[in-house]
């Protein structure tokens, strides 16, 4: 059995409204990530490693997703990204916080998890260490796009706080509070899970913030059980432990969706509200959240679903 889950983000209050303009790009890229790398996955050609951080590397290269070049902009309009990832088999890790030259976070944290030692490098020494290590590098303003660059200019204009326009459309046709974190969770043919998370932020965070992206346990984790990646406002998520709380949870004794459950009820009280993807050694798979929607999908040995909203019936099921 193979299984891959991915998630672009959660965000919203109210009654989901339906697609926006923009949608169906992000529907186009979650399909392609589900089916090459749930492809290749399937034939035992890569790992869940691999996996988890193939497929966020394709979402750091979706502008419509706040990872990569479609990060969102800090209070003085730049770009800096968070990654981390972590293997179940062995609990390798590895993060890197606010780096700014590369194009894809999510390999320079595989390049650390790889080394072994440190788990987590940071801005300027995290950026040579991929570079060195063969990860793109690009020009600062290569990663700023017309829409995070509308966004940042409507969040200034309104002196909005942090994160309020991250998911807005209508910049460029429905407007929400959204976190548009993207992750991945995968289980190989081998039995062993992996996770992979990557974000650029909210739109107008002051510089030096960091999230639960970068951070092992709060917004990523995996062990010989499963493999979890969240999506959300961070601070609540690192207050809680979030993902090291599912897996604690699930481990305990809870099923899968009574430890989402209760990761979900723990952040919401604190401003966390958003959602998780997890997946176990055991082949159950989870994307539950409590906002208006989340972009998310599952490969599940070799059929696709995608969900924007509250159900999957507006995409309904593809079989590859």
């Amino acid at each position: 059995m193979t299984i891959l889950a991915i998630h672009g983000g959660a965000g919203g209050d109210g009654s989901w409204r339906g697609l926006t303009s923009l949608d169906p790009a992000r529907i186009q890229c979650m399909h392609h990530v589900l089916q090459s790398i749930g492809e290749a996955l399937d034939s035992g050609s890569i790992d869940a490693l691999e996996a988890v951080t193939m497929a966020v590397e394709l979402m750091e290269n979706e502008p419509l997703f706040n990872a990569g070049i479609g990060s969102v902009l800090d209070e003085d309009g730049t770009v800096t990204m968070d990654a981390s990832i972590m293997n179940g088999s062995d609990g390798a890790a590895g993060s890197v916080v606010n780096v700014r030259r590369i194009r894809h976070p999510i390999r320079a944290a595989n390049c650390i998890l790889k080394q072994g030692w440190p788990v987590m490098l940071n801005s300027e020494a995290a950026d040579v260490f991929a570079i060195n290590n063969g990860v793109e590098e690009v020009k600062p303003s290569w990663l700023v796009t017309d829409l995070r660059r509308k966004q940042w200019d409507r969040w200034r204009e309104n002196n909005a706080r942090p994160g309020a326009t991250d998911e807005d459309d209508s910049v460029l046709d429905h407007d929400l509070e959204g976190m548009g974190t993207v992750g991945a969770v995968a289980l190989d043919r081998n039995g062993d899970v992996a996770a992979a998370t990557s974000t650029g932020g909210m739109t107008g965070k002051p510089k030096g913030r960091i999230g639960d992206t970068p951070i092992i346990g709060a917004g990523t984790w995996a062990d010989q059980h499963i493999a979890v990646s969240c999506t959300g406002v961070g601070e609540a998520f690192i207050r809680t432990c979030a993902a090291h709380r599912l897996a604690s949870k699930f481990e305990s004794g809870l099923t899968l969706d009574e430890a989402c459950s209760d990761v979900l009820d723990a952040v919401e009280p604190i401003g966390g509200r958003g959602g998780v993807i997890a997946v176990t050694t055991k082949g159950e798979v989870a994307t539950p959240f409590q906002t208006m929607l989340m972009y998310r999908g599952v490969w599940k040995n070799g059929e696709i679903t995608i969900g924007i909203g509250p159900n999957d019936v507006e995409l309904d099921s593809m079989d590859s």
